[in-house]
């Protein structure tokens, strides 16, 4: 433990230097905080870190986005996320994205020196809570496609049928087929109604719908 080198991203200055301390004060000797991805990755361009901790809500760039620029520049690290965020479009995001361990903010924070080790030793960590989304979404039925859910974005996005046949290169048809099945899956009977349920569902992040 005392040998990794720990990179930590969080927005709230107080939530990050809390963590860094506790951090040390566990005996983690080379950790470093960020409170934008641009500082992080500039960071990260020269100096190698073991392990990421990373935040969901950043303010200039998505988490996904940053996962994948890390792994750019670091391939060989490992990334844990410690977020507030237990919505279940996180959960499928984050999973989707193969982290070595997620952890939420309402847990305990002796939890993210137990997710560090394990990722360490070469395992994942995922909280009980994350586990059980997990199985959640597993068990949903009428699991939509991942074109069904891009074409869901963009609804929930204020975007008409040309516009999405245009973003996604396919038929104003196609579209619409695939707007018919959304209404079939979802058991909605209108568009309002449509994009609730794809929140409820984890289909939809809330930040990202058109206002």
């Amino acid at each position: 433990m005392e040998d990794l080198s720990i990179a930590i991203i969080d927005d709230h200055e107080v939530v990050l230097e809390g963590i860094k301390s506790f951090l040390e004060k566990s005996g983690i000797r080379y950790v470093e905080a960020f409170a934008k991805a641009s500082d992080l990755l500039a960071r990260a361009s020269v100096v190698n870190f073991n392990q990421f901790i990373i935040d969901v809500e950043l303010p200039d760039m998505d988490a996904a986005e940053l996962i994948d620029a890390i792994h750019t520049l670091q391939p060989h690290s490992h990334i844990i996320v410690n977020t507030m965020h237990e919505e279940l479009w996180v959960v499928e995001r984050m999973t989707e994205k193969k982290v070595d361990g997620v952890i939420y903010k309402s847990g305990q924070l002796e939890q993210l020196i137990e997710a560090i080790s394990a990722v360490a030793d070469g395992r994942q960590y995922f909280c009980a809570k994350f586990r059980k989304s997990q199985r959640q979404i597993e068990m949903r039925g009428d699991v939509l496609s991942n074109r069904e859910q891009e074409v869901l974005r963009c609804i929930a996005q204020g975007c008409s049928t040309k516009q999405i046949a245009q973003m996604l290169f396919i038929s104003e048809n196609t579209v619409e087929s695939h707007r018919q099945k959304l209404f079939r899956k979802m058991h909605a009977r209108n568009m309002a109604e449509l994009v609730i349920k794809a929140i409820a569902e984890g289909y939809i992040d809330p930040s990202k719908i058109e206002t």
